[in-house]
């Protein structure tokens, strides 16, 4: 039963820590709408939805007029917009299917995976947010090419954050597309043309202006669909959480130790490497980091990024707990909605799907799935731009123009690169229809944590890094992070087919990301360059520009 469970929640925590929609065949497995009754009101959702972000994109399509408007919406968001939209990156689909069914099956220790969240936006607060927008322009190369050799470094960088952008942006594909198919009946790469045409659509005309009202919508329909089912949730209990929890620990396989902490899973080593790497990968993430550059200057990042985590933090309590342990005596009380072995129909991650159902009937449940849906396309949208915005501005502009691109020039390469993306996107999404999206975005955070983050971290705070230690210490973090993934078991035993796996843990995120960082000092303080010495030299401009700042729209 022990490892069972343990299973189970690492499959659940995998989808958590990623920030991806539910595994398209947990939603193959289950409809959404039992008896098919319900999905009319998630149709009327989901084209609602559309249609107000079609009319946005209208609307910023005329307000886009050059690269900084394309890339950071001319520095124009609030600080509680850009919050909102950094809150809607977070809270994907995945953060309330996903977490609510990690409660549902282990209780009070997946608090520890809350620390891991918030304490990923903490370091990103505190270190980040505001020297990153001092520094840079439009994209994250631009940070840490501006005090080493530029195009050595935005070469490695644009490679490193292409491959982490277009393994998450297939994973939101195949999800979206499954969900698509449930909602409208239709086959799947139907659905998967709509996804990417739509998210094509949004990022060609509107830029940044438009995907970041797209998500700022979606955020806040998700806030609202939590909160309603919160309470909601609550008045089934009298608002009572002592009944709740009571109730819960009376009903749950684990009795009252589903309140007490403890042995969450027998691989501790498992669960501190994804800690790990959703801590340190959300610091690199390209798409998350892109949208500092929306606001005006570094102090208005500093406080978005800060009210982004104040609305987390909010959503976080509300889904562990009360929707997560409300969902355990009231789901438990409905067998049709159990398996012969008591679990859950569909898997943990239908957990907040049913209870939806459960506590407010059809019309609710459609509304939730509308959502879900929104929180897909949203995500998609930015990871989108943050694609094309490396292709164009530092790959086109910056590595192969030499800066000597003009604007027009710059954005008009920008639109093809969307179309691009969206035709690899729709490609690789029908490629990889039914194929597990939840390891597969594992990879994403610990490759970011590994390749992308020391680089990122030493290059602001460290004076002795160096191009080439850079470049090679992101190589290492990269090349110990895939392999360490490939011998280990689920690619060396359940797809290669060998007996064992040479490396015995799932996530190497605990011995990638100390190496990405061992790797990039080495390698920095073993060089003796000339362009070294250029490259430390250079420290006390930027340092002075980190603390100072530089107008919105200047560049690095």
């Amino acid at each position: 039963m022990a490892g069972s469970r343990a299973a189970g929640v690492a499959g659940v925590l995998s989808t958590f820590c990623a920030g991806v929609a539910t595994p398209a065949r947990v939603l193959a497995s289950e409809s959404v709408a039992p008896g098919g009754r319900v999905e009319p009101i998630a149709i009327l959702t989901f084209l609602l939805f559309v249609s107000v972000t079609l009319v946005i994109t209208a609307w910023a399509a005329r307000r886009t007029h050059n690269t900084q408007d394309f890339y950071a919406a001319g520095g124009r968001i609030t600080a509680w917009q850009n919050a909102l939209a950094i809150a809607g990156d977070f809270i994907s689909a995945s953060t309330f299917l996903g977490f609510t069914g990690l409660v549902f099956v282990a209780g009070f220790d997946v608090s520890v995976y809350i620390v891991s969240a918030i304490g990923g936006l903490c370091l990103l607060l505190i270190l980040i947010a505001e020297p990153f927008r001092n520094l840079g322009r439009y994209t994250f190369p631009d940070v840490v090419s501006c005090r080493l050799k530029q195009r050595p470094v935005r070469i490695f960088l644009a490679i490193s954050s292409l491959t982490v952008l277009l393994l998450y942006l297939v994973s939101q594909m195949v999800a979206a597309g499954a969900l698509i198919q449930l909602l409208f009946d239709i086959p799947y790469p139907y659905a998967v043309v709509i996804i990417g045409a739509l998210m094509t659509i949004y990022v060609s005309f509107g830029g940044m202006i438009a995907t970041t009202w797209v998500q700022i919508i979606k955020a806040a329909l998700m806030l609202l669909g939590i909160g309603v089912l919160s309470l909601i949730t609550l008045y089934h209990f009298d608002f009572s959480l002592n009944r709740l929890y009571n109730e819960a620990a009376r009903v749950h396989h684990l009795g009252y130790n589903v309140l007490a902490p403890g042995g969450l899973l027998e691989d501790p080593v498992s669960v501190l490497s994804l800690a790990l790497a959703s801590i340190f990968g959300t610091v690199a993430m390209p798409h998350i980091l892109m949208r500092l550059y929306t606001v005006a200057d570094g102090p208005t990042a500093y406080r978005s990024v800060y009210f982004s985590a104040v609305i987390m933090s909010c959503v976080f309590v509300l889904i562990f707990f009360v929707v997560g342990f409300g969902a355990i005596p009231l789901l438990h009380g409905h067998p049709e909605l159990l398996d012969e072995a008591g679990n859950i129909i569909g898997g943990s991650n239908m957990v907040t799907i049913h209870l939806a159902r459960v506590v407010a009937g059809d019309v609710f449940l459609g509304f939730i799935s509308g959502i879900v849906f929104a929180t897909i396309l949203a995500v998609v949208s930015g990871l989108t731009l943050t694609g094309a915005a490396t292709l164009s501005h530092d790959l086109y502009a910056s590595v192969l123009r030499r800066g000597q691109a003009t604007e027009q020039q710059e954005l008009r390469v920008s639109r093809l690169s969307t179309v691009g993306l969206g035709a690899v996107a729709i490609f690789l999404g029908m490629l990889f229809e039914g194929q597990n999206i939840a390891y597969m975005i594992s990879m994403v955070f610990v490759v970011t944590a590994s390749a992308n983050c020391p680089i990122l971290l030493l290059g602001i705070y460290w004076r002795r890094l160096t191009t080439r230690g850079a470049i090679l210490g992101g190589v290492a973090g990269l090349v110990s992070a895939v392999g360490l993934m490939v011998v280990g078991p689920t690619i060396w035993v359940e797809i290669l087919g060998n007996a064992t796996p040479i490396f015995p843990y799932k996530y190497p995120g605990l011995y990638s990301v100390p190496a990405g960082f061992f790797f990039t000092w080495l390698f920095s303080i073993l060089d003796r360059s000339p362009q070294a010495q250029r490259d430390r030299e250079r420290y006390d401009s930027v340092f002075v520009q980190l603390h100072l700042g530089q107008p919105a729209g200047g560049g690095a």
